[in-house]
């Protein structure tokens, strides 16, 4: 059985003093990692402190984006070895925000996996299609394609541990969100492309996050569905009690 994943993305957001506060709030309260990953994704700048926070506890830690080089002249880029460094365990790639406002292509976020898995870093690889693309039925070949593309060289071990977290964009902080329904029929086929492309043991083993305007309001829905093993939260994973009632959710499906 897949073990749920609850993944706060805070985005640009925090301060070090309040990101200290959020988790002094959180760590004694997030239920065991046994059953279910709590993740904290934090700006750069907070990550030592929260690193040296969540120690002994069974709060994880993700960067929000990472170069794939180990290093070199890449001005303002933090690398894979200085996050490895840090003590950090997760690293979100591919965000839609990064994609749309940051150039970012299917060949980079690629890269990114492979230095993930050299500097052995978790990546949570983001898909998603736009509203556009869901009008005109483009959703599964767009989604396809990403998946494929990210996944691409790596070993079926590594796909085994690899987090996909399906984000429809026109669903990011907008406040719309998929139905269940309609996260789960993508979810589903996300598995069946790693079916197609890997392996049915690989399709088996990997965790899909659903993300989009995912609140306590809708969370209990979203994981009762068959191929949704978990979340990425934006807005809603701000607020402590927020976040420990997401978490909550997850371990109770």
């Amino acid at each position: 059985m897949r073990k749920k994943i609850i993944a706060g993305n805070w985005k640009m957001n925090k301060v070090v003093s309040e990101a200290e506060q959020f988790l002094s709030e959180v760590k004694g309260n997030v239920p065991a990692s046994e059953q279910v990953e709590s993740v904290v994704c934090a700006p750069f700048v907070s990550l030592p402190a929260l690193v040296e926070q969540a120690k002994g506890t069974d709060v994880k830690i993700a960067a929000q984006n990472m170069h794939f080089e180990d290093n070199g002249a890449f001005t303002g880029e933090v690398s894979p070895v200085m996050l490895k460094d840090l003590g950090v365990e997760y690293v979100v790639l591919g965000h839609s925000e990064r994609r749309e406002l940051f150039n970012e292509t299917d060949e980079s976020v690629n890269k990114k996996v492979h230095a993930a898995f050299n500097h052995e870093l978790t990546p949570i690889v983001c898909v998603g299609e736009t509203l556009d693309q869901r009008e005109a039925n483009e959703t599964k070949s767009h989604v396809e394609k990403q998946v494929k593309a990210a996944l691409e060289g790596l070993s079926e071990k590594q796909v085994k541990q690899v987090v996909l977290a399906y984000e429809p964009i026109w669903a990011i902080g907008t406040g719309k969100t998929a139905t269940s329904e309609q996260a789960n029929e993508v979810c589903t086929h996300i598995r069946e492309v790693v079916k197609s492309a890997v392996s049915e043991s690989a399709a088996d083993a990997v965790r899909i996050q659903y993300g989009g305007s995912v609140k306590p309001a809708n969370v209990d829905e979203l994981l009762a569905q068959s191929d949704i093993d978990g979340a990425l939260v934006g807005g809603a994973s701000l607020e402590a009690d927020s976040f420990l009632k997401l978490v909550e959710a997850g371990k109770h499906e």
